[in-house]
């Protein structure tokens, strides 16, 4: 079952490469959390954990360079936000893959809730200045 179903309404920032992005985030997200919580092979999982990570990374970079592109006024905060995620997954990252950490519900709750947060406050605000 998906964590995660994008939606416009919901998280549409009517900026054509970041809901485009954002959907395949969404999509890596629900495969690695549908093989977390059905108890799939660890080096899939692992496989799943690190194309999401490498997905959300170059997302973030992409995001990054356009606004930056386009003088966003809250680039330095924005890029903050990313760099934290980025920090706390590629800590799970590694833990993981020392056979440290597991991929967990928790762990898919905690990126949901991040998305539910950061796509609406942080990404909405960039729509006019991406568009313009």
């Amino acid at each position: 079952m998906a964590l995660m179903t994008w939606t416009a309404e919901q998280y549409g920032t009517k900026v054509g490469f970041a809901d485009d992005e954002h959907k395949d985030i969404f999509a890596l997200l629900n495969k690695l959390y549908d093989e977390a919580t059905s108890g799939a092979d660890r080096s899939q999982i692992g496989d799943s954990l690190d194309a999401l990570i490498a997905c959300v990374v170059d997302h973030f970079a992409h995001e990054e360079k356009e606004m930056e592109a386009k003088s966003y006024a809250d680039l330095v905060k924005h890029k903050e936000e990313h760099d934290k995620l980025i920090n706390t997954c590629a800590g799970l990252q590694k833990k993981f893959h020392a056979g440290e950490a597991e991929v967990t519900d928790d762990v898919g709750q905690m990126v949901k809730g991040w998305l539910d947060s950061h796509i609406p406050t942080h990404d909405f605000a960039y729509t006019e200045t991406l568009n313009s």
